[in-house]
């Protein structure tokens, strides 16, 4: 039976772009580990996009995973399915312009591959707990390094 984990995500930028952070909690059976990173010169997409493959890298095993974010970008990429769209026009959004963050989608595909992930859409800046602890997170990085 596979391991059920929670993970919540949330990235920063200070400017977009600009200097940026990204944090994540996981959860499982009670114990919360807590991982955040920086990026000297990024986007905020970018560092929702890493908050997630950074938090899912770390499962050791595949996982039934609930991944909140407060993300439209990322989580309808998914939910949406517009990955598929994008990989079967050659990487091309709506637009027919190049999609961005292409490296980090396919991280994501990849890890998507390994888990059962449910990307769950949480409202930001509001009463949830662990987005706003995540949001600390991620600012709280961009503090430290600028």
């Amino acid at each position: 039976m596979m391991k059920e984990v929670t993970i919540y995500t949330d990235g920063a930028c200070s400017g977009n772009p600009g200097p940026g952070g990204w944090g994540a909690i996981l959860a499982y059976r009670g114990r919360e580990k807590e991982i955040s990173g920086y990026e000297a010169q990024t986007t905020n997409n970018r560092m929702e996009l890493t908050a997630a493959a950074e938090a899912l890298k770390l499962l050791k095993e595949p996982c039934r995973v609930k991944l909140y974010s407060d993300s439209a970008y990322l989580v309808n990429g998914f939910s949406q399915n517009w990955i598929a769209g994008w990989q079967r026009n050659n990487w091309k959004n709506s637009k027919k312009e190049p999609v961005q963050n292409k490296d980090l989608w396919q991280t994501l595909i990849d890890l998507s591959e390994k888990h059962e992930i449910t990307w769950i859409k949480v409202k930001g800046h509001s009463d949830n707990e662990k987005n706003n602890r995540c949001d600390a997170l991620a600012t709280g990085e961009i503090k430290k390094h600028t």
